[in-house]
């Protein structure tokens, strides 16, 4: 069974699902999906698909950093859009956090996300190496 939890200066998750899991041997990361909320719960960047993409990035860049990992360590990611159009905007801001080579990705426009002011969501899949690995307590 994985071993589950919720970084630190993150908002606790709103339902059935933790913020990240670890995979049985510890070191591949499963990193739930996020959405543009500051560690306070606010929303940032409504009706900005860069500013919102912005922030979910961070969100999962301080996943990462609560066990030792950094963006470079993601393997995959999928990302739900509410709207195709901001693609452009959405690649410019990924190209900030990501070098190559890039994760594997998957992108989806669905119809809706949990709060009608979400743009977009993106869950992740890190690969840490085990002597970085560190305990987010």
């Amino acid at each position: 069974m994985p071993e589950a939890f919720n970084a630190p200066g993150l908002p606790e998750p709103f339902g059935i699902f933790s913020g990240a899991a670890w995979e049985p041997e510890g070191k591949v990361l499963h990193i739930s999906g996020y959405v543009s909320q500051d560690a306070d719960g606010n929303i940032v960047g409504i009706g900005d698909m860069k500013a919102q993409t912005h922030q979910v990035l961070k969100n999962i860049e301080t996943v990462l950093a609560s066990v030792g990992g950094n963006m470079s360590d993601i393997a995959r990611v999928t990302v739900y859009i509410t709207d195709m159009s901001g693609l452009s905007d959405i690649h410019e801001v990924r190209a900030e956090y990501f070098q190559r080579p890039y994760p594997a990705s998957t992108l989806v426009e669905v119809s809706r996300l949990v709060r009608p002011e979400y743009l977009i969501e993106i869950d992740a899949v890190a690969v840490i190496p085990l002597d970085r690995v560190k305990d987010p307590s």
